[in-house]
Formats: structure tokens, C-alpha cells, sequence
């Protein structure tokens, strides 16, 4: 099997821990990088062994080839199958190989004839809850096909080392990077919240539209898991991978496959906790078929509503009491369409608070947290409801405002404030005309010092500034018509040994220079400075994903960095170690003996660089080599690298200052627009300009 398994180079790239790129790079320049023995031209394969070794000699193989191997016969299974129910027939055997262990131990003794016949019942003995069943060989009676029962021993084999758990997801995973548009994945941060906010004691918990199963995963993760998971998928490969998932970590969790509004598989669920992340934007999600529905008790879900759909729903799924947390796009808290359904929910005491996370916590969308409670018969509904924004937080968001929604659930009619970050808003006050739920409008901002004392300070820091910006300026005199030394290119001072020019690359788009070793990054995984970081003074922001390991060049305190692309020309001296050279810029690492690098970088900021620019795909590239310097005596130079360095100081400070003015003078305009500030009674009228 692993002289036959071939693989591409995606899997080369996961099997070394490196971009695509890097594969393509060790193509090019390594003869002895294995040939291909399939494929085609733009998507060649590879032999998996052939693979193994070159990586094992080179010291760049990362990963277990025992997970390439078992995919490699999982997918030549899947050409006959599909990769869906291979993967989940995969799932199921580990899943009984997790529960009967010994029951395995004496099956895996038989004969492979023996194997084939039995272990579909063995599978379908122990494993029952699986939607769809266990995948190959689930006809009554049916043997496994022969060429199965390689995968099963090596799938056992490998489980044996890793465990079964682990051995899936890895599956999983190699499925999902195939499938990763029809699956979602909540973010862990967003999973971590979820699990906070519930309540300490939850026995039986429904995510009506499952995806992954992430939130149900998490549940799992608490101190007192809960013992009923239930979980519904409308996307019948999704749901059986999800229930595999779950049946490796606990026999309680049951998955069902179908639409969560239109095909209920649990309607009499009485959870204690619903919790889901409802399909966004969902116009087809069954207004007119549903439109009698008993779950509308806060009213008729608008089709362009069906988040209010999902959250009726999952009311209706929880038992009174029982808590609802939703993850819901911003405008189902400001929409004209739902205000109704919103003000309903208000009134009748099932919403309680509404949370706006972090931009980043996921990605790609801006998201609340709708946490809901199904009144009891008789409850008397709240006066309050809480408003959380922990939208400038960075990760670590779900402790705050977990804390916060435990404050409110304790004493939800008592003055709750937490200026900055939420508080308790009367629902009376959010009653108006669109009934709009967004946190920041309803959230006080934090205490800040009185405008007058901030617009002070200001004053008083730039007065002080202005004295030093003048001390930056260095002091000069005139000169001649020009230096007494002849000019010399880089190109020919990088010949002579007084500098090297590493990145840059040539008009004639000919390779980059070589770079010796001690130029490779100190570790695998360093920050990038951009052409951008440079032109803006700023530190590293990039990242070394798209750059191959081969082709990183740390950076040294001393080099002198030079965009290529941007005009007029930017030099910079680098001030400390750490990062490594992004695209479109040159490094030039002068000898300091002999070349004063802030000179250097002085001298290509002057009008000398701007002709030194070439066509190239149509874009004007600068080309380094070409840039004369006078030849001046180190002594010389460094006169001038310290006027040049001053200067740079200066502009760097000035461009400081001219945020800060611009800073003054908007917080003088919204104190004068608020009436927090007022012109002085002694400040003189500026006179009218007379034509």
C-alpha cells in the first residue's frame, strides 16, 4: 500500500508543515525532489514513498506518514463509495473499536473472508444512533467488500497508537478541507461563551441546526457535562460525520438529519439549554408552508426574518425555564421587518440579554449573542434587559461577559451598570418605534476626564513638543556644486565586498541574489515587515505563510530596507533582530566598517533615487543596483548619516505632532458641538478678510 499511494502537493505541503509554495520552490531547485508518476502538468501526483524519503533525508518531514497512508487508502475506497460514507463507515468502526475493545481484539483474529462477513453486524451491534447507519456494508446480511479490510486493520492499528478520537478527527478534518463551504465551524471563543452563559445544572441540551456540532462538543468540556445531547443537520453528510463526532465522546448524543424548521426531529425536546448559530439570511426557509405554525407565539416570522423563526423555535424547543443562546447577525436586533416579534419577546419576558462580540470572533461577520428564557406559566416578566458589548475586547471576550450576564440573572431588576462594557436597560425605553436592540446604543461610555482637562494636557504636550522638534533639525551650511568624490553604484559596491543587496529583484527578473546561511530566520514561524511597514515607520505585520521557509532572509540591526515599488524612494535603517524581508523590498546590508548604513539610506532618499526606476510588467520598480553614492571616507559619511538620521528623526516627531493637532482640535470641536466646552469670553474675534 505506501508504494502505491500517490499524493499531491497539497499533502506534500501538510506532510512537511509548509505553503504550497515551498513544494513548488524544492521542485525547482532540487534535482533529486521526486518525479511525478501521474496527474497532469498543473496538478501533478506524487508516490507517497518516494515523497517519504526525499523529506526524511532533507529533515523537512513533519508529520506522521501513518495519517497520509490511511487517507490515501480511505480515499481509494471513496472512488467507489463516496468520500461522505467512507469517512462515516471509518467513524463507525472506530466508534465500536472505542466501545468493545476486546470484542475487537478477538474479531481481528479471523481470517479477512471471516472479517468481511462479520464485522458490519459487530459495527451495527454496538452503534446504533448513527443517522443514515455505519456506512459500508449496512445491508442485511452484506459482507464488507475485500478490498475494506486493509483500511479496518490499519484503522485499528493506528487507533491503538493514537486513539480512536483522534484517528477521526484527523479524517474529519482531510474531509472538511475538501467540503469546508457547506460546514460550519464555531469559533472557540464563541463556543466558550456559550458554555459560560449556561446555567450550572444542565441535563439535555439541543442545537436545532448542528453544523460541526461545536457547541454540543463544548458542552461536553464542562465540569457536570450534561447527559442528552440532540442535535439536527439538514446536510445529510454533515450530520452523519457530526454524529460519529459526538458517539466517540459519549453515548448520549443523538443526531438527526433534516431541516430544524421545516422537518422537527425533536418536537418534544424540552431542553434545558437550546443553543445554535441559525442559517444567516435565509429567505427560502418555509414563510409561506409555515406561516400557521404554533411555535409563532411572539408572532409571524417576516420572510426576510427567519433568525426570529430560529429563535421562536428554540423557545418552543425548551422546557419552561430552560435558557435559549443564539448567535444572530446584527440586524435581527434593528430590522424594520421583526420590530414587532422583537418588542413581543421584550414584553413577554423570553429576551433577556443581547451581547456584540469582537469583529474577529468570527470571521468574516460582525455577531451578537441573543440569550433567551422560556417563561414559566405565571412568571411575572422582567423590567429589564441586559446589554453587553464586549466588541473591544480581544479574545479573551467570554469571561466579562459571561460575568455580567450571571450579575443579571441574580437580580435582574437591580441597577446594574458597567459603563463601557453593558448594563441593565429598561425595556420600557427600548419600546419605541423600531424597537432597535444594538448594545452600543444603550451601553453609557466609560467615564472619561472632563473635556477641558484633556483639551489642557494636549496643549501643554505639543507646546513642549514644538521646543524639541526645533532641536531635531540638524544644523548645515552651504556646500559646493557637488561632492569632491566620484560616484559609485551599488551594484559595484556590493562587487568591491562594502555591501550585499539581498531581495531585490533585477530588471531582467533573473533570480535574487544568494543568500549564505546565517541569513535564515532564528525560528519556523517569524513576523514579516511589509513594503507598507517600512514606508510607514512601523513594526513587522505581516506573516511568513506565503513566503517558502528556502526563501526567508532575517533581518539585522544595521540593513538598510528599500521599498521597490512605492515613489518617490523610502530607505530605512533596521533597529533590531526578529523579523524577515517581505516582497517587493531590498535589503542592504552594508559593511560598517567601511559604509555608513543611515548615509546609505539617506543618500537613496535623496532626488538620486528617483531615475533609477525601470518598467517592469507594467509597474515602475525601483532597481537598487543602480543607485550611485558619492565614495566619501567612512569619517565623512558618518557626518552625514548623523544629519541624515536627525532629519529622519525630526519627520518621524513632526508627523507625531500633526496626529496630536489633529487630535486637539477634534476633541475642541465635539466638546464645543456637546456644550462641554464654550469659547473663552477674552478671546478676540478674528478679523473679516476685506476683498
Amino acid at each position: 500500500m505506501g508504494q502505491d499511494a500517490m499524493v499531491t502537493a497539497a499533502d506534500i505541503a501538510r506532510l512537511a508543515g509548509v505553503g504550497r509554495a515551498a513544494v513548488s520552490n524544492w521542485r525547482r531547485r532540487h534535482d533529486d525532489f521526486p518525479e511525478p508518476v501521474g496527474g497532469t502538468a498543473t496538478s501533478p501526483v506524487f508516490s507517497l514513498a518516494q515523497v517519504q524519503q526525499w523529506l526524511r533525508r532533507q529533515g523537512k518531514l513533519r508529520r506522521p506518514v501513518d495519517d497520509e497512508h490511511l487517507w490515501q487508502e480511505l480515499r481509494r475506497i471513496a472512488e467507489r463509495t463516496g468520500l461522505a460514507e467512507a469517512s462515516v463507515f471509518a467513524g463507525a468502526f472506530l466508534t465500536y473499536l472505542h466501545r468493545d475493545p476486546e470484542d475487537w481484539r478477538r474479531l481481528a483474529a479471523s481470517t479477512d473472508r471471516e472479517l468481511a462477513a462479520r464485522l458490519p453486524r459487530r459495527i451495527k451491534a454496538v452503534v446504533r444512533e448513527l443517522p443514515g447507519g455505519t456506512g459500508l456494508g449496512t445491508a442485511p446480511g452484506a459482507a464488507l467488500p475485500a478490498d475494506c479490510i486493509p483500511l479496518v486493520r490499519r484503522l485499528a492499528a493506528l487507533a491503538e497508537r493514537r486513539g480512536p478520537v483522534e484517528v477521526f478527527e484527523f479524517l474529519r478534518e482531510r474531509y472538511l478541507s475538501r467540503h469546508r463551504r457547506r460546514v460550519y465551524e464555531a469559533p472557540p471563543q464563541v463556543v466558550a461563551l456559550v458554555s459560560e452563559l449556561a446555567d450550572s445544572r444542565v441535563h439535555t441540551v439541543l442545537d436545532p441546526a448542528c453544523g460541526s456540532g461545536a457547541f454540543l462538543l463544548g458542552m461536553l468540556e464542562r465540569p457536570d457535562p450534561p447527559r442528552r445531547l440532540l442535535g439536527q443537520e439538514a446536510d445529510e453528510a454533515v450530520a452523519r460525520l457530526t454524529a460519529v463526532r459526538l458517539a466517540l465522546r459519549t453515548p448520549g448524543a443523538r443526531i438527526r438529519l433534516g431541516d430544524g424548521l421545516r422537518a422537527d426531529r425533536f418536537p418534544d425536546a424540552a431542553a434545558d439549554l437550546v443553543v445554535t448559530c441559525p442559517p444567516f439570511n435565509d429567505r427560502n426557509w418555509g414563510h409561506e408552508e409555515l406561516a400557521t405554525d404554533p411555535r409563532w407565539r411572539y408572532g409571524p416570522p417576516p420572510r426576510s426574518c427567519s433568525e426570529l423563526a430560529w429563535a421562536q423555535h428554540a423557545l418552543a424547543r425548551c422546557r419552561p425555564g430552560g435558557l435559549v443562546v443564539l448567535l444572530m447577525l446584527p440586524a435581527a436586533a434593528l430590522r424594520r421587518a421583526g420590530r414587532r416579534i422583537r418588542a413581543e419577546l421584550l414584553r413577554r419576558g423570553a429576551l433577556r440579554a443581547i451581547i456584540a462580540l469582537p469583529p474577529q470572533a468570527v470571521p468574516g461577520m460582525a455577531c451578537h449573542v441573543w440569550v433567551l428564557r422560556r417563561p414559566r406559566p405565571g412568571d411575572r416578566p422582567p423590567g429589564q434587559v441586559l446589554m453587553v458589548d464586549v466588541s473591544g475586547i480581544g479574545d479573551d471576550f467570554a469571561a466579562p461577559a459571561a460575568k455580567l450576564w450571571h450579575r443579571f440573572a441574580a437580580a435582574p431588576e437591580a441597577d446594574l451598570a458597567e459603563p463601557g462594557l453593558g448594563g441593565a436597560v429598561r425595556i420600557i425605553d427600548l419600546l419605541g418605534e423600531e424597537v432597535d436592540l444594538t448594545p452600543a446604543h444603550h451601553i453609557p461610555p466609560p467615564p472619561a476626564a472632563p473635556a477641558i482637562e484633556q483639551v489642557a494636557e494636549l496643549r501643554a504636550e505639543l507646546g513642549g513638543r514644538l521646543g524639541e522638534l526645533a532641536a531635531l533639525l540638524p544644523e548645515v551650511e552651504a556646500g559646493g556644486e557637488g561632492f569632491p568624490a566620484p560616484m559609485i553604484s551599488l551594484a559595484e559596491l556590493a562587487r568591491l565586498g562594502l555591501l550585499r543587496i539581498l531581495g531585490a529583484l533585477p530588471p531582467s527578473g533573473a533570480p535574487p541574489a544568494g543568500r549564505a546561511e546565517e541569513d535564515a530566520p532564528p525560528h519556523p514561524d517569524p513576523p514579516v515587515l511589509t513594503a507598507e511597514d517600512v514606508a510607514a515607520g512601523t513594526g513587522p505585520s505581516g506573516k511568513a505563510d506565503g513566503l517558502p521557509p528556502g526563501t526567508r532572509i532575517a533581518i539585522r540591526p544595521g540593513d538598510v530596507l528599500v521599498p521597490t515599488l512605492l515613489h518617490p524612494p523610502i530607505a530605512r535603517v533596521a533597529g533590531e533582530r526578529g523579523a524577515v524581508l517581505g516582497r517587493h523590498l531590498a535589503l542592504l546590508r552594508p559593511d560598517p566598517a567601511r559604509l555608513d548604513p543611515h548615509f546609505l539610506a539617506g543618500m537613496i532618499r535623496g532626488s538620486r533615487g528617483h531615475r533609477h526606476r525601470a518598467a517592469l510588467s507594467a509597474t515602475l520598480r525601483l532597481d537598487v543596483r543602480r543607485i550611485e553614492i558619492p565614495l566619501l571616507t567612512v569619517e565623512e559619511q558618518r557626518r552625514y548619516g548623523e544629519a541624515f538620521r536627525r532629519l529622519e528623526e525630526f519627520t518621524a516627531a513632526l508627523n507625531q505632532a500633526g496626529d496630536r493637532y489633529a487630535e486637539l482640535a477634534a476633541l475642541i470641536a465635539d466638546g464645543l458641538a456637546d456644550a462641554t466646552l464654550r469659547p473663552r469670553d477674552d478671546t478676540p474675534p478674528v478679523p473679516e478678510e476685506r476683498p
